[in-house]
This record gives structure tokens, sequence and C-alpha cells, in this order.
């Protein structure tokens, strides 16, 4: 499948019906990568009102997903779509859920900027925070991008990167540990930090598996639980249209 074909059908409802379903998608990536974004904005800089509203998206955002699950079975149940046409619905939906889950994330992070400013902040760990957040932030832009160009080869790129936001989430983890050896007063707060770092990391998986949607949109293939070097061999094959 590539960008243009799939809305080439006879009917024009079925071509409506599909572009809004993908629209919608999008919409939510686009409410969801702001969540993820000043969630964590509001962790680094204190800023408890920003921390809130963080928290309001998160109702729109799940309404969101109750309405694209709604949209994709009424187009299967009505449109009967086969080959490319379900992949894309098949592809949506999951995207969705890994957003939805992203937007949880958020709304964590968000519980932990409320939690640090009332109760002081963290000796330690917002330079990891700013440097995981920044680069899972990257991916999730990036994965959203491919999935709205059918790009695989970005997909491919951007899933590879998740491999080394598990070392850097790694690496600080082990930091904060130390740390917290050092000096037991500050485990609360430092533990709060790490909670954080672990939703960021999980943000960085829920992006790769939007990459993994994409390979199977285009190419229909099943590249999920496999390695980045795996997924590279994987869509160079042929494969399906």
């Amino acid at each position: 499948m590539d960008k243009d074909n799939y809305q080439h059908h006879i009917s024009q409802q079925f071509n409506k019906d599909l572009t809004a379903v993908r629209n919608h998608l999008m919409e939510m990536g686009g409410l969801v990568e702001k969540q993820a974004a000043d969630s964590l904005d509001a962790l680094l800089k204190g800023d408890t009102g920003m921390a809130e509203n963080v928290l309001k998206v998160e109702d729109r955002i799940n309404k969101l997903e109750m309405m694209i699950d709604e949209e994709c079975s009424r187009i299967i149940v009505l449109r009967q779509p086969a080959a490319s046409d379900l992949r894309m619905i098949v592809a949506i939906s999951k995207a969705v859920a890994d957003l939805e889950r992203i937007g949880d994330e958020s709304a964590k992070i968000a519980r932990m900027a409320i939690q640090l400013a009332e109760e002081g902040e963290s000796p330690r760990g917002y330079v990891e925070a700013r440097h995981i957040g920044a680069h899972v932030r990257r991916m999730l832009h990036d994965a959203l991008d491919a999935f709205a160009r059918f790009d695989v080869d970005k997909a491919v790129e951007v899933a590879a990167e998740d491999d080394q936001v598990d070392l850097e989430y790694r690496s600080a983890m082990r930091s904060l540990v130390t740390f917290m050896m050092e000096d037991p007063r500050s485990i609360t707060r430092v533990l709060n930090v790490m909670w954080t770092l672990r939703s960021l990391e999980r943000i960085g998986d829920h992006a790769r598996n939007i990459c993994e949607q994409v390979v199977y949109l285009v190419q229909g293939k099943d590249v999920r639980h496999i390695t980045s070097e795996k997924m590279q061999e994987e869509v160079r094959k042929p494969g399906k249209r």
C-alpha cells in the first residue's frame, strides 16, 4: 500500500470513511504528543498548573479512542474491507491503543510533577529526564509522521531508536539507585523521578509499536517481538501489497 491508492474505491463513501478515521487518528496523535511534551515540561519546571491541564486532556483522549474504535468497527461491518484496506483499519486500531497508553504514561508523569512540586524537588534525575524525554518525544513525533506518510524506512529508523532509549534508561536508573544508597534522605523524591523515567521509557516502547504498525500497513508483515536488526531485514524482503 502507498499513501494514494488506499483512497481509490468505487464507493466514495468508503473513501470518506477511511479518510475520516485516519484523520481522527492523527488528531489523537497530536493531542497525545502535546500531552507528553507538557507533562515533562511540567515536571522540569515544577509547574503544577501545566500538570493539571495534562490530566484534564486525558478524558478527551479516552473519548477519541472510543470514537475511533467505533468507527473502525462500523467500517468492518458495513464495508467488509479486504487486503490493504483491512490492514489500514487494523493498524489504526492498534496504533490508537498505543496512543491511549502514551496518554496514560503522560498522566503519570503529570502526577509525579505535582507530587514533586508539593514535596520538594528531587536532588537528582532531572538531567536524565530531560535527555530521555527529548529522545522519546522525537520518537513519537517521527512515528506519527511515518504513519501519516506511509514511510516504512522512517518507521524502521525510529523503531531502532528504542534500543538507545532503553540503554539510556538503564544507565539513568543505575545512577539514581547509587545516589539513593549514598543519601537515603532523598529516596522518596528520587523514586518519583525514577517512576517518571519509567513512564518515558514506556512512551518510547509505544512509539516503536506504532512504527511496527506502519510496516504492517504498508507491507503486510508482522514485525512485532523481533529485534531492530531483524526488522530491517524483513522490510527489505519482497512482501504483500
